[in-house]
């Protein structure tokens, strides 16, 4: 799984660069999910990054607002947004805000922020596709442990087993922490993997910074999608600021403002901790684009 690792550290970059220029963001949440970002784009959605809207592709809808930064990592590397536009992060008419809106940037589904509602709109498009005879697509809803406080998150849970949408498949970033501390401590949630199950969920529970757990995770869930199936749940531990020890070992790390000199040690601790892969890896976007180019037509694109 070299092409998601690779996706992943190119991400970790992007992240990086993106939060120098605003001086701070949500910067650790860009680290620890990369993996589950990089995973999706480079190993299973179908998309064109050509024609972001086109109407085969499978939709990946980000519910927390504030990791958009991840997310437009993950689109550079798709070859969906520019990698030069990504250092108008954050600034004054960019396409790029620091909460993620669903109108200003290309390949953003909706517009997270208002915490709980994602899965309650992955629900909604998801039957919507199945009764429009969209049978091929699926929906991949992405949310954090913190979701799993709201009660929206469990209505919407209890909606899609009962529908039976097996072409629903939720991840969860089980990264322990919220603005007001651990997760732990603000509410407990829990037996987690239990209470999925009770929902009538296929579960399974990896640590979110493996890419090759991440592969078989979704290899996993791929038994159980079906028009009429059951909906999936991969709950992923991961680690804020992964693959930088110096926002790692940061005690307030949901919100970062990070000193001027500390950014080039954060690049160059995130390069040591790296093990480059070989010429031939290619990243998601490349072959994407290079996909794209040989067969332009939309139904040749997917995958």
């Amino acid at each position: 799984m070299r092409a998601i690792s690779e996706a992943a550290y190119r991400a970790r970059h992007h992240a990086i660069d993106m939060g120098e220029v605003q001086g701070q963001g949500y910067v650790g949440q860009a680290l620890g999910a990369a993996d589950m970002m990089a995973a999706v784009y480079a190993d299973q959605l179908r998309y064109d990054p050509a024609d972001p809207e086109w109407a085969g592709r499978d939709r990946f809808l980000l519910s927390t607002g504030h990791y958009a930064i991840g997310l437009y990592a993950a689109l550079a590397e798709a070859g969906i947004v520019p990698v030069d536009e990504l250092v108008t992060y954050a600034s004054d008419d960019s396409r790029l805000p620091m909460s993620g809106m669903a109108s200003y940037t290309p390949g953003m589904e909706i517009s997270g922020g208002s915490l709980g509602h994602g899965l309650t709109v992955a629900v909604g498009m998801a039957l919507g596709m199945r009764l429009q005879g969209q049978t091929e697509q699926r929906v991949i809803n992405f949310l954090s442990d913190g979701e799993l406080d709201e009660g929206s998150t469990w209505e919407a849970a209890m909606g899609a087993a009962h529908h039976r949408l097996g072409n629903l498949t939720a991840l969860v970033d089980m990264n322990a922490l919220q603005a007001d501390g651990p997760t732990s401590t603000v509410l407990r949630i829990e037996p987690v993997e239990a209470k999925w199950r009770a929902f009538g969920w296929h579960v399974v529970r990896i640590d979110g910074n493996d890419a090759g757990a991440l592969a078989d995770a979704f290899d996993a869930c791929r038994a159980h999608v079906a028009p009429e199936g059951q909906p999936q749940v991969i709950i992923c531990d991961t680690k804020v600021g992964k693959g930088v020890p110096l926002l790692e070992e940061r005690e307030k790390a949901h919100f970062m403002r990070i000193e001027e000199q500390e950014w080039p040690i954060c690049r160059a601790q995130l390069t040591a901790g790296h093990e480059p892969a070989g010429d031939t890896e290619q990243s998601a976007g490349a072959e994407q684009s290079a996909s794209a180019e040989q067969s332009p037509s939309a139904e040749e694109a997917a995958r």
